[in-house]
Formats: structure tokens, C-alpha cells, sequence
């Protein structure tokens, strides 16, 4: 992809976020380039977080549901993916961007609690932290730190939050942009092929966002 084409990614906040993947989404993102706005769920800019980490929105999210962006990008924590499954406003935002073959990345409990229930994984390969394997669709969950499917992409927790980010990086710009950022953050291991290796297996996601960011 041209690196003059601007990446836009929604990272949707609630109270009862995981901290250390809704932070690790946003800061390597915005790293790499991207223009990162983060969306609190509710009334309030101010989101606490699942272990107490305050975060501060840049928006409300109903300011931003008419919008298209290059991705959208749900960190997890039980509590804030059940708020964000129950968001209206978000779910919609959701099937637009899935009928735009655009990207959506979701980790933790987000794929099992938010995806799930909405309809985003039947016939589709997908993880989630092992604890929510059992509400995943039969034949979906996959024990792999991330899983790519079409214009989707999982990943199972915290533990694997930059392992998925840096994944989302090499999708939305290209592998070159992935081992910059992994060398600059020295990331243990980033030239081997523990990422690029499931980069290449994710078919035709390339030319989908190409065609759409």
C-alpha cells in the first residue's frame, strides 16, 4: 500500500477495558502512522479501566457513527466488551465496516462477547482468550495468538496485545513498516517469521483494504 494514504482506526473504549490492550493498540498504531482516535462508549470521555488505569477519550462515540475508517479495533475486558456489544451505535459501525470488507481486529473477550453474539464469526476462523473459547461459534475458535480471517483479525489477550498490533501494522501499511516499528521498540525476536509467516497465510486481505482505505 502507498505510505501516502492516510489509515484511520476507531479504538472504542468503556469502562471495564482491558488497559494494557486498548493502550498497546493505540500507542503502536499511532507509531506507525496511523491516525488513531479513540471513542468512549457512553456519556463520558473518562473510562476507567479493568485493573483502574484511567483513560481519556479524544470523542464520544455516537459523535463518530456516520463515519468510515481504514479499521476498527476492539481491545477486550469482559466488562467493556459487554458494554460495547450493547452498544447500538457500535454494532452498526461494525457491519458497515464488515460489508465494506475493511478491517476490524478485536483480542481478548472482544471476539467472544462482542463479535459473537453479532453475527461476525459464523463460518469464520477466529481466537479469543481461552477462557471464552466455549462462546465462539462451533468450528471457529483456532489456539493460536492471532488468526486472521478475511477482513478479520483476533488475538487472545494481553499477553499477545503486541504480537497483534504489530500484525495489524504490517496489514494496514506492509511488512517493511512492522520490522521498523518492532526494531524501534525492540521487540525480542521481530525479524524472525513468528508474525510475517501468518501475514502472508491471510489471503487476500491485502488487496480487500487496499480497495477500501
Amino acid at each position: 500500500m502507498s505510505e501516502q494514504v492516510t489509515r484511520t482506526v476507531l479504538v472504542p473504549v468503556a469502562r471495564g477495558t482491558e488497559e494494557i490492550e486498548a493502550v498497546t493498540i493505540i500507542d503502536v498504531l499511532r507509531r506507525a502512522g496511523a491516525d488513531v482516535e479513540i471513542a468512549a462508549c457512553g456519556k463520558q470521555l473518562q473510562k476507567t479501566c479493568a485493573r483502574g488505569t484511567v483513560l481519556m477519550a479524544d470523542c464520544l462515540l455516537e459523535s463518530c457513527g456516520n463515519d468510515d475508517y481504514s479499521a476498527i479495533i476492539l481491545p477486550g475486558g469482559a466488562t467493556g466488551a459487554a458494554k460495547m456489544r450493547d452498544n447500538e451505535i457500535l454494532v452498526e459501525m461494525l457491519h458497515r465496516q464488515d460489508r465494506a470488507g475493511r478491517l476490524i481486529g478485536a483480542i481478548c473477550a472482544a471476539p467472544a462477547i462482542i463479535l459473537a453474539p453479532n453475527g461476525f464469526l459464523e463460518g469464520r476462523k477466529a481466537t479469543c482468550h481461552p477462557d471464552y473459547a466455549k462462546n465462539l461459534p462451533e468450528n471457529t475458535f483456532q489456539d493460536k495468538h492471532v488468526v486472521a480471517d478475511g477482513n478479520l483479525v483476533t488475538s487472545q489477550g494481553p499477553g499477545t496485545a503486541l504480537e497483534f498490533t504489530l500484525f495489524l501494522t504490517a496489514i494496514l501499511f506492509n511488512e517493511k513498516r512492522r520490522l521498523q516499528i518492532a526494531e524501534s521498540m525492540v521487540v525480542s525476536g521481530y525479524r524472525n517469521k513468528w508474525l510475517y509467516q501468518a501475514y502472508n497465510e491471510t489471503d487476500n486481505i491485502e488487496l480487500n483494504l487496499r480497495e477500501c482505505i
